[in-house]
Parts: C-alpha cells; sequence; structure tokens
C-alpha cells in the first residue's frame, strides 16, 4: 500500500497552505491545484517552503476540462475543496464571480470526482455564512439552525453544500461538509478584518500609520485558528460515515473586542485610531455568529488548541516581527 494522496484545490490559501502541512505530517502525498496569476509570488507566497514536498498542478474549479485532466492523473484518495472567491465584503461587488466560482466550481468538481474516482473521500469547505441572520434562542447556530444567508457569497455556499448532499446521496459518495466558523492565522490575507486589525495597529504603534479604517464594529464572531480547522477537515473526511460537521470554538467576540484587545496589548487605546469607513459596511450585514461545535468535540475527538487570544497574539508576534524585519 503506497502513501495516500490528497488532492487541495485551493492549496494557495491560508487553509490550503496549513491543510498542507498537516497532511504532510501524517504522511500523505500531497498535490494542490493553483490558478495562474500574472505574478508568480502571488500564487505561492503561503507555499514556498512547501515547494519540494507537494506537487502543484495548474487549474481551476470554472475550467472542468482542466479537473478531468487533474483528477485522471492524480487519481486521489481525498480531495480537499477549499478554492472559492473567499471575500464576503467583495462579494456584494462580484456577485456573479462568486456564484459560479463557489457553487457551479463545486459542482465541476464534484462532476469531476463522482465520474473519474467516486471511491474518493470528498470535503466541502462550507461555511457559517449560510446561517445569515439566523440564530437559535440561545445565541448559538447549530446544523438545525435555519440558513438564510445575507450576501452572494453565503447564497453560493449554501448552493454549494446542499449539491454535495445531494451527489452524496444520489451517486453514493463518501462526500462531507465542514461548517467552518471564522478561523484566522498570521496567513490570513490583509483585507481580513482580523489581519487587518492587527496589521493596522502594528503600523500605528511604528509611526507607518495615523488612522485605522473598518466597518461595522459591531459584528460578532466565532474567531478560531486556521491550523485546528484544518485538522478538522482531516478528521471529518476520515470519520467512517460522511455527514455534515460544525467546527467553531462556541465563544464571541465583536471586531470591537478584537480592536480593543489588539490596541491595549501594543499599550494603545483603539477609540484614538478606529474610523469607521462606510465603504467597509455590507450592504446586508451579517450581525452574530457562534457556532456549536459540540459533535464535532464529541464524535470525532477535536479540540481547538488556541484561544482567541492565543491567536491574536500569534499574528500580534507576526506582524511586529514582519515591521522589525523591514
Amino acid at each position: 500500500m503506497g502513501k495516500k494522496k490528497a488532492l487541495i484545490t485551493g492549496i494557495s490559501g491560508q487553509d490550503g497552505s496549513y491543510l498542507a502541512e498537516h497532511l504532510l505530517s501524517l504522511g500523505y502525498e500531497v498535490y494542490g491545484i493553483i490558478r495562474r496569476h500574472s505574478v508568480a509570488e502571488d500564487q505561492s507566497s503561503r507555499l514556498q517552503h512547501l515547494s519540494d514536498k507537494i506537487t502543484n498542478l495548474y487549474g481551476d474549479v470554472l475550467d472542468a476540462p482542466s479537473l478531468v485532466r487533474i483528477f485522471s492523473e492524480v487519481n486521489p484518495d481525498e480531495i480537499y475543496n477549499l478554492a472559492a472567491m473567499s471575500h464576503v465584503r467583495v462579494s456584494f461587488d462580484m456577485p456573479s464571480f462568486t456564484i459560479q466560482t463557489n457553487a457551479l466550481g463545486v459542482l465541476n468538481v464534484l462532476e469531476a470526482y463522482r465520474t473519474i474516482c467516486p471511491n474518493a473521500k470528498f470535503y466541502q469547505a462550507s461555511s457559517s455564512e449560510m446561517f445569515g441572520n439566523s440564530v437559535d434562542d440561545d445565541k448559538t447556530q447549530r446544523l438545525t439552525t435555519p440558513m438564510n444567508p445575507v450576501s452572494p457569497y453565503g447564497c453560493a455556499k449554501l448552493l454549494a453544500y446542499s449539491l454535495v448532499r445531494h451527489y452524496r446521496n444520489a451517486y453514493n459518495l463518501h462526500a462531507c461538509n465542514g461548517i467552518l466558523f471564522n478561523h484566522e492565522s498570521p496567513r490570513r490575507g490583509t483585507n481580513f478584518v482580523t489581519n487587518k486589525v492587527v496589521k493596522g495597529a502594528v503600523e500605528i504603534k511604528k509611526g507607518k500609520k495615523e488612522k485605522l479604517e473598518l466597518g461595522n464594529l459591531d459584528s460578532y464572531r466565532d474567531w478560531g485558528h486556521s491550523k485546528d480547522y484544518v485538522r478538522a477537515m482531516h478528521m471529518i473526511v476520515n470519520h467512517q460515515k460522511p455527514d455534515e460537521w460544525i467546527i467553531a470554538t462556541g465563544q464571541t467576540q465583536s471586531v470591537r473586542d478584537l480592536c480593543e484587545y489588539v490596541f491595549s496589548k501594543l499599550g494603545m487605546d483603539y477609540k484614538d485610531y478606529v474610523v469607521q469607513n462606510p465603504k467597509y459596511i455590507r450592504p446586508e450585514e451579517l450581525r452574530y455568529l457562534r457556532g456549536d461545535p459540540s459533535k464535532s468535540k464529541e464524535i470525532l475527538g477535536w479540540n481547538p488548541e488556541y484561544t482567541f487570544e492565543s491567536l491574536v497574539d500569534e499574528m500580534l508576534e507576526h506582524h511586529l516581527g514582519e515591521i522589525e524585519g523591514l
């Protein structure tokens, strides 16, 4: 029996890079699908340290022939579909591209999987954004909470989630959905609010910037660390029965709480530097997220190693190191 082969779409993203590291540590052969960027560094910046350990192939979830070629070539044991237009705020500006990538792209991947390697196990990166502003009476979202998304991103993710369940039942596939709540890391893009706050605060502290412009400070999110969440992906795919799972910390903090924590760590008061800019406010706001991970904890034995504080501390350390290295 040779090494298990894993194929990751979206390998060049935050989760893709951590998942590749995790699977390599478990002895997998890792293959990734990357899109061509005009600046080659953009497609590999998070993967450079792995370049001699993984095999990347050019393709795109919107290019069905490329998927057919790659799935046939690799013949994977496990498929992790992490490719997406991943920025919720930008999905309002690019609704058609978001729906195509995050819904029709998933359909293309499922078709390639069904026809070429139906014995493989499949993981779909589903999202807490599918719940929208639905929340149970105890201020928590769980698998039974109605899904009423409030963004093109959330709508597309809900279609993809439903397609995965449909393909599992219709074609007897080992296809799973992981509904991941917000997860961050030093590798998170700096246009996402956590890294934007951390990097902005560090730049202000070092005199490189005077103000930090943000959108809604009273959005609440359940923030975990990407490293913890990619471990969950592998557990989800390898559970004997394909199913839906929520991965979350069960805690919630507001953007305001985040600002307060980060700025005070740097000896500053966020109120002196943070200004709201309407351009960062979503046309329809998602106000509150807090996931219930009890099923994942009880059945999979998953537990996060990071707390909100240790996650943010690691991001702060990263940005302080970067700015001091300049």
